[in-house]
């Protein structure tokens, strides 16, 4: 078991949340018991989540989308009391890390996809990039219909999305875990020749079309599993501690 200020300490050491300009608070959002010796992992702090963790008798669910977004209406009201009275009656701490869990270079989402997926990556310029937007070379000369087989059967089954020529060979990969459509041009620069992330836009589509790169969407959800998982397993290591990552099926 681990004192949750301990805990805390040392994931906020770990992630350096400070370093982001994020939109959401990370590290404690809800508090509860002041000792953890049992914790839930999961990618999403949904009712469903909580529920399971309740049911794992958890003191702690750490997630990557916790609540309080840029933008969201701060009265506690409907399914965000629902969520809340759960934490609060079970007396379960919500830790959070959005992008610093998907920037970190070992347990972040970006590098538990690419250890994933076989991706051989270029280091320095994911750096550079802040960590947000990676990109590196893929295991196979794969053609693009091949890499589509390719992530849907790492992805648990789920068929991605691709906007491009499945004929085409493919061998340069850029990639930013869950909704990160928006860097699709940032890719573009980097010459290569896949972009991969969780979601699309409509205009993702004329951007890759008109910039001639294979464009993948393999799921927000499926993108970002891994990170949270890596990093619970890695505190039940530090700690000793009860750890499950709970995955909620989520289509999008």
């Amino acid at each position: 078991m681990v004192e949750c200020v301990e805990l805390l300490g040392y994931l906020n050491q770990l992630l350096k949340p400070a370093d982001f300009n994020d939109y959401c608070p990370n590290g404690l959002q809800v508090e509860g018991c002041p000792i953890v010796s049992r914790l839930v992992t999961g990618v999403t702090a949904s009712q469903a989540l909580i529920e399971k963790a309740i049911e794992f008798e958890a003191d702690a669910v750490l997630v990557h989308h916790g609540y309080f977004w840029k933008g969201e209406s701060t009265v506690v009201t409907g399914m965000k009391r629902q969520r809340l009275r759960l934490l609060l009656q079970h007396d379960i701490n919500l830790l959070a890390y959005h992008l610093p869990l998907d920037a970190h270079p070992l347990y972040g989402n970006n590098a538990q996809l690419a250890a994933l997926l076989n991706i051989c990556v270029d280091k320095e310029r994911a750096e550079k990039g802040g960590g947000l937007l990676w990109s590196g070379i893929l295991p196979d000369a794969f053609t693009a219909g091949d890499f589509a087989k390719y992530l849907q059967e790492k992805l648990a089954g789920r068929p991605p999305l691709h906007i491009g020529d499945q004929q085409r060979t493919i061998s340069t990969i850029a990639w930013c875990t869950g909704g990160g459509q928006g860097l699709i041009e940032a890719a573009c620069e980097l010459g290569v020749d896949v972009f991969l992330t969780g979601e699309a836009s409509e205009q993702t589509t004329h951007v890759a079309r008109e910039r001639g790169i294979e464009f993948f969407a393999a799921g927000h959800h499926a993108t970002e599993r891994g990170g949270v998982k890596a990093l619970g397993e890695h505190l039940a290591d530090v700690y000793n501690i009860d750890s499950q990552f709970i995955d909620i099926d989520n289509p999008v």
